[in-house]
């Protein structure tokens, strides 16, 4: 038996679907039973291609060595070595290990991070299983699975077609075709080459449009994708454009400290000091000031970003996303699901009444078993006792696609598919029917024209009674103009266009409440191939609600405080769209009218008066995915950063376009979510936000920590310099300097790269998307902070000299601690400009105090611990020397906070 289904699943395009079937014992109205599941997952395994090994530990460890600064250290030691310095040798080879172990410790947790982040995003499929429609994680397809296809789906394994409607593919990641394919459902010749196969889609293809229903015969490694996955699975390693950046300034500052270094051993033998020890100096020198932690903790805070983000439902689908993130102006999101609820409800239905120009309303309500659920002027109504009403309920369930849960109209979390085609699933269930019922017993689906979103029209045939009755669901604008008569379909009573239009004023009234509106109409036909569309029999409007979401209009207030223009973009009628706008205050920066989805021309069409006019806009109704990509255009001509949202298949262009591509996690399509930066798990507009806030967050923590590490090894660079060119004695040695870089540009450097920033970051506007990581101030803040550590240094340096008449050892213990310190200290000038001194995002980072505790112990350590103190040349300073070292050291940090209060180095919207 295993035999003959493994010959089936050989060539299934060349045997016809009823035989597959057979051969496979699956029912197509039911799908495969839980106990055919566990029994195809036990003999085919998970539906994966073979996974991308994860880097390994060794080789990030060897990579450490790699560095430029492991080439100075070693070059030190050598040079210790070759001039018989044997404890400074040892001493450089123990530096060299540790770190290289640090490096190594914190490469590895950012790496690890970004892999476990691969796995939150994970594709789905819809599947009938036990006669359910079920959605589950693609891994768990089985050979023998029915899986139902739909536009914008990304299809999770190798299917032979057996119901195929206007089915198109995008077949190019495996032919290289970059037209879509069309599919059927007729068998095939057998040895036809794939892309011939048309009726066959296969794993990592994407539906374009129409709809369609087929059969696993291939999972894994066995389907067409994954035999080309054996030699195509190393996958390039993303590096951000930020990261780039940061390496690139890593690689000036090489050059800038080799010139440095250059002038120390210069000066230091014109001044006739040793030149063991000057060479020593001029490297451990030029190690210090090169921040090798630049590209390992903008990592490193890219990933805990990213999972902060995770934890607010935003799944970052590129790292370079996270800090465009930052410099958003603008965000162009969709109403429904992320301004509103998206809990569909159906509300009101009109009904035109039989053989009269009057139109019948009825109310529908009802949560629950015990409450009322169709009325009409305070009268309860059967619908099996009132023909219009049943005829457009059943309508409603028949034009469907999707699925309810348990049939309950009343159960949380209420079914499978797009929310306006479950409320219509409920509203059916509240009249007693049930879609599955209803197509098993009287009315089998033989025929679907799937949704189009150019005529925003869709059309389901059904056998009933010898002929078929054609069931259509869409725009009303669009539908009314298909309409030849109205009422139900045994009636043939005329429609004038007189009514029609009177038809469409109470289509917009009653979009001018809220309600999203869709029409409903039908007929009845001898043949399955005739015309859906030719004349219909108009059945009435349907009315949903949909109320916006909690926090929504607090959240639009946010990004309006930040400098971010919320724009809504919506496929909705513009009466519908103003007055969800008005609620959620959209109307600020223009009149709270909406302007239509066709004046979204080309940019290069449009007049300047029209652009201006487009730019200000806040409100977009009735816009195609194709006008989307011409919103985010014009914006990106006059230099804004867009976020754009989106759902559906033909989103994904406008998705790819925009800045940042945010796709809904629930209600968007795979192929949206593929082609998008950000997925948001929720569908909410405040994750946007939240997600705003991190990026910013991120940017300026980076930023924050590059400051810090650049002015601290600053300061050390002008104290031997400034020595050197005074004739004094050297302040620094170089174990001390080297000992100091791995104290001070590991620890609480980590710690600021890591920060979580504070609501703050909301309330300036968005940086320039070009600014640099540091700008000009940045570099006079830079400079000024060495400057002013140093002179601190310097100070007490001297006056340990002079004025306590210590000796030159002590004096140089002296000199080191005050610079230790004062670089520990010095993380609390960090702070944003304006905020709290004492309470800000520097001193409720728990990461920044556990970093100062481990430092001050290690510097501790360095004085009283009998081994390494002899290393580096330390003494105890006595209590003068440390009330010295405490005074000296405080001063950088007392000037600095200062000087931030009258605007000093940094400011606010840079910083």
């Amino acid at each position: 038996m295993a035999e003959d289904k493994k010959k089936l699943l050989e060539k299934p395009w060349s045997i016809p679907c009823e035989a597959l079937f057979e051969g496979l014992s699956i029912s197509p109205d039911r799908g495969l039973t839980s106990k055919d599941v566990r029994r195809g997952r036990k003999r085919y395994g998970e539906n994966r291609l073979r996974a991308a090994k994860n880097k390994p530990a060794l080789k990030i460890f060897i990579e450490q060595f790699k560095n430029f600064i492991i080439l100075l250290l070693a070059l030190a030691a050598i040079t210790s070595f070759s001039f018989g310095h044997w404890l400074e040798g040892v001493s450089i080879f123990l530096a060299i290990v540790l770190n290289t172990l640090i490096g190594f410790f914190t490469e590895i947790k950012a790496v690890r991070s970004m892999e476990a982040l691969r796995e939150l995003s994970r594709v789905t499929a819809k599947v009938l299983r036990d006669g359910k429609v079920k959605e589950i994680f693609s891994e768990k397809l089985v050979p023998g699975d029915i899986v139902l296809l739909e536009a914008g789906d990304i299809v999770s394994a190798d299917l032979r077609l057996w119901e195929a409607s206007k089915l198109g593919v995008d077949e190019s990641s495996l032919t290289g075709e970059s037209e879509s394919v069309k599919k059927g459902v007729e068998t095939i010749e057998k040895e036809n080459p794939l892309a011939e196969r048309s009726n066959m889609v296969f794993k990592g293809t994407s539906i374009t449009g129409g709809s369609g229903k087929g059969v696993v015969v291939a999972t894994g490694m066995e389907t067409e994708l994954g035999k080309i996955a054996d030699l195509t699975e190393q996958a390039r390693e993303e590096i951000s454009p930020l990261e780039k950046r940061l390496t690139r300034l890593g690689h000036r500052l090489i050059w800038i400290t080799l010139v440095i270094a250059g002038f120390v051993i210069i000066s230091g033998a014109v001044a006739g000091k040793d030149l063991v020890l000057i060479i020593e100096t001029a490297i451990a020198l030029a190690v210090a000031a090169i921040p090798e932690g630049l590209p390992i903790v903008a990592t490193l805070a890219l990933a805990r970003g990213m999972w902060r983000m995770a934890n607010h439902n935003a799944i970052m689908n590129r790292l370079s996303a996270v800090e465009t993130l930052g410099a958003t102006t603008i965000i162009c999101t969709d109403k429904t699901g992320t301004l509103t609820e998206n809990q569909m409800t159906v509300t009101k239905i009109v009904l035109p009444s039989q053989g009269s120009n009057d139109k019948e309303e009825v109310d529908v309500n009802g949560n629950n078993q015990n409450e009322n659920r169709f009325s009409q002027e305070d009268r309860l109504l059967e619908p099996n006792d009132h023909a219009a009403l049943y005829e457009a309920l059943l309508t409603g369930v028949l034009c469907n696609n999707a699925g309810l849960k348990n049939d309950n109209p009343f159960e949380a979390g209420l079914g499978v598919g797009d929310p306006t085609e479950i409320a219509l699933l409920v509203a059916g269930a509240k009249a007693g029917l049930y879609r599955a019922k209803v197509l098993n017993d009287s009315m089998p689906e033989k025929r679907e024209v799937a949704f189009d979103p150019a005529t925003k029209l869709m059309a389901t045939f059904h056998k009933s009674d010898g002929a078929y009755r054609v069931a259509v669901k869409g725009a009303p604008e669009t539908l009314l103009e298909k309409c030849a008569f109205k009422g139900t379909l045994g009636a043939q009573n005329d429609i004038s266009e007189d009514e029609k239009e009177d038809w469409l004023r109470c289509n917009r009234q009653l979009a001018e409440t809220g309600l999203r509106v869709l029409a409903v109409a039908g007929k009845i036909v001898g043949h399955i191939d005739e015309d859906p569309y030719e004349k219909l029999h108009f059945l009435g409007l349907i009315g949903f609600f949909d109320p916006p979401r909690k926090g929504v209009k607090d959240a639009i207030t946010a990004c309006q405080k930040a400098g971010i223009r919320v724009v809504m973009v919506t496929g909705d009628q513009p009466v519908t769209a103003e007055n969800i706008g008005r609620d959620l205050g959209l109307d600020t920066e223009n009149s709270s009218q909406a302007h239509h989805g066709r004046a979204l021309k080309s940019p290069s069409e449009m007049s300047e008066r029209e652009k201006h006019e487009l730019l200000k806009g806040s409100i977009f109704a009735r816009v195609a995915p194709e006008q989307k990509l011409n919103l985010i255009l014009l914006h990106q001509k006059e230099g804004g950063v867009v976020a754009m949202t989106g759902d559906g298949v033909n989103d994904a262009p406008a998705l790819k376009k925009a800045d940042i591509g945010i796709a809904m996690g629930r209600r968007g399509t795979q192929v949206a979510k593929e082609a998008a930066d950000m997925v948001l798990k929720d569908d909410m507009f405040n994750t946007i936000v939240v997600a705003i806030s991190q990026g910013r967050a991120i940017f300026d923590s980076i930023r924050r920590f590059i400051l810090y590490l650049l002015s601290g090894n600053v300061s050390e660079i002008m104290i031997v310099a400034f020595a050197l060119l005074a004739g004094a004695p050297l302040p620094l040695l170089p174990l001390q300097i080297l000992y100091l870089n791995m104290i001070g540009d590991v620890f609480p450097a980590l710690a600021l790269g890591i920060g979580k920033g504070d609501a703050s970051k909301m309330n300036r506007p968005p940086r320039d998307s070009g600014e640099p990581i540091l700008t000009n101030r940045h570099w006079l803040s830079i400079g000024a902070y060495g400057l002013l550590i140093s002179m601190s240094v310097l100070a007490a340096f001297a006056m340990a000299l002079l004025w306590l008449q210590m000796d030159g050892k002590k004096a140089v213990t002296i000199s080191f601690l005050t610079l230790a310190f004062a670089r520990l200290w010095h993380v609390f000038n960090m702070r944003d400009e304006g905020s709290n001194l004492l309470v800000n995002d520097i001193t409720k980072n728990a990461f920044i105090w556990g970093a100062l505790v481990l430092c001050a112990l290690l510097l501790v350590l360095a004085v009283y611990a009998p081994q390494l103190s002899i290393v580096l040349h330390m003494v105890h300073p006595g209590k003068s020397g440390w009330l010295l070292i405490l005074g000296m050291s405080l001063m950088p940090l007392v000037i600095g906070q200062t000087l931030k209060g009258t605007n000093g180095f940094n400011k606010r919207k840079e910083i």
